[in-house]
C-alpha cells in the first residue's frame, strides 16, 4: 500500500475508535458493565430487610445485584426524601453506604 492510503486508513480508524468512546461515555454505561439486574427472590427480602435494618427506617426504592461496589446494592428512600445506597456482601452483611445529596448528577 502507498503512505497516503495507509494514513487515510489509520486517520479513519482513529475517528472511529473515537466516537466509540464517545458513545460509551455520553450513554453512561462502562462497555464492561451491563443494565442493572434487580434482586429477586428470597434474595430481595433478605437485603431489604438488612439495608432498612441499617437505616433504621426508609422504604426500599431500588436494588441492583453485582454492583460495582458491592455484591448488592439496596436504595432506601427515607422520610425526609433523602436517599441511602447501603451496599451488602453475599451474605447480607452491610460492607457500605453513600447518602446521596440530592443534587442532580447532570
Amino acid at each position: 500500500m502507498n503512505r497516503k492510503l495507509i494514513a487515510v486508513l489509520l486517520g479513519a480508524l482513529a475517528t472511529a475508535a473515537l466516537a466509540m468512546g464517545g458513545v460509551a461515555i455520553a450513554g453512561g454505561e462502562d462497555e464492561n458493565e451491563g443494565p442493572d439486574t434487580p434482586i429477586t427472590g428470597e434474595a430481595l427480602d433478605r437485603a431489604s430487610a438488612a439495608a432498612l435494618a441499617h437505616t433504621g427506617e426508609g422504604e426500599v426504592t431500588e436494588t441492583e445485584v453485582g454492583d460495582e461496589e458491592s455484591y448488592y446494592e439496596v436504595e432506601v428512600t427515607l422520610p425526609d426524601g433523602s436517599e441511602v445506597d447501603v451496599q451488602l456482601d453475599e451474605s447480607f452483611a452491610v460492607v457500605g453506604e453513600e447518602v446521596e445529596d440530592g443534587a442532580d448528577d447532570d
